[in-house]
């Protein structure tokens, strides 16, 4: 029988006391404190060995522990967590293993290790809930833009940061720590990016500035840019942050291990903590998604390069070619028709459409748009 829920050290203690008084037998005080007399034996002996301090509980640790961790690699495993806070214990084991460190206990075990350690935050570790995650077949087929949300720096400006994924390897092209976010300063990052690793198939976005248009224009200069080079542009869905899942678990990544309690004077000072982070999330952090390899092991530099001068645009026989105005209109049998400031100065294609009186937009290959001769401007 246990003992009823009062403080156990005090029940302990009246329990010996009574019997020592001897007004009650031993049956009738186990009957009195609801225990068993087993139990109240090992009380007593205890009593005899250690005085009043001995019914205090005892530490239920073995003196013995044959499968304990060994205190080395303990010793590597917290050196490894208090490097890279933000990290689990599959990836500190996964580490560890590329490290050269051999039987390793199971991530189950390092997750203990680390609870004992005070290493854990119970409230934190609670928010982490998975993506739902599609992913493309080979490098390079398609890239993850976005900004991440921006935040002051110590000399008054705000750091507003660009990162460009790889989506089949979740190699990380660019972490730059940008003044704005605007069209130039975009292309200037993305100049940068394309010359270090070519150019990909596609790019996805979000359906904010400066990439973003609205309904009626969604190509703004910066997508007409990128369609010009030979990128096709895909945009995520409104109010959907999953479409760019990955983009946005990178997000979360980059404020658990490299901006938390971190604090920077300007940006010169911020790029060069985002290069070092950049380093290790590329080549040494083992990434879940990828079976616990690096990026750096999934990822190959595009073939298609970077075009220094814009290559021209080409349209196929039969295509009616129009210049857009400044105001992002064409001219077509007598009418105006809406394309897009962002095609200002352009040439675009019109061919007929599937049905009678609808005619297609094209910019090159990529349709653009549709004219619907009942409407126009």
């Amino acid at each position: 029988m246990p003992w009823k829920e009062q403080t156990l050290m005090s029940l302990r203690v009246q329990f010996v006391q009574s019997l020592l008084e001897g007004d009650s037998s031993l049956s009738q005080l186990c009957r009195q404190f609801g225990i068993s007399r087993k139990t109240a034996y090992k009380w007593i002996a205890r009593f005899r060995e250690g005085g009043w301090s001995a019914l205090a509980d005892r530490s239920k640790r073995p003196i013995h522990s044959p499968t304990r961790t060994e205190d080395s690699t303990e010793d590597a495993v917290l050196r490894v967590r208090d490097l890279h806070k933000a990290w689990g214990a599959r990836k500190i084991a996964s580490f560890l293993s590329n490290q050269g460190f051999h039987q390793l206990p199971a991530p189950s075990t390092i997750t203990a290790i680390l609870r004992r350690h005070g290493r854990i935050d119970p409230s934190q570790s609670s928010k982490h809930k998975p993506f739902i995650r599609f992913c493309m077949q080979s490098p390079n087929q398609l890239w993850q833009m976005d900004f991440k949300g921006h935040f002051m720096l110590g000399d008054g400006q705000s750091c507003h940061p660009l990162t460009i994924l790889d989506d089949h390897s979740r190699f990380l092209l660019a972490l730059r720590a940008c003044p704005n976010e605007t069209r130039i300063t975009v292309e200037q990052e993305l100049t940068r990016t394309f010359r270090l690793f070519g150019i990909p198939e596609r790019m996805l976005m979000d359906n904010g500035s400066p990439w973003g248009g609205t309904s009626q224009t969604p190509h703004t200069k910066l997508v007409v840019w990128l369609m010009h080079i030979g990128i096709a542009v895909s945009h995520g869905r409104p109010f959907h942050p999953q479409t760019q899942g990955k983009d946005e678990r990178l997000h979360r990544t980059i404020s658990e291990e490299l901006l938390r309690g971190r604090s920077f004077r300007n940006l010169q000072e911020c790029q060069e903590a985002f290069d070092l982070w950049r380093e290790v999330y590329n080549t040494q952090r083992p990434h879940e998604a990828i079976g616990m390899r690096t990026p750096e092991c999934m990822y190959e530099p595009s073939i298609r390069a970077f075009p220094e001068v814009l290559p021209a645009i080409v349209y196929e026989e039969g295509e009616q070619v129009r210049k857009v105005d400044k105001t992002g209109k064409v001219y077509f049998r007598n009418r105006a028709f809406r394309v897009g400031k962002g095609f200002a100065g352009y040439l675009v294609g019109i061919r007929p459409g599937e049905e009678e009186g609808i005619f297609e937009v094209v910019f090159g290959t990529q349709k653009v748009g549709v004219i619907e001769l009942a409407k126009g401007v």
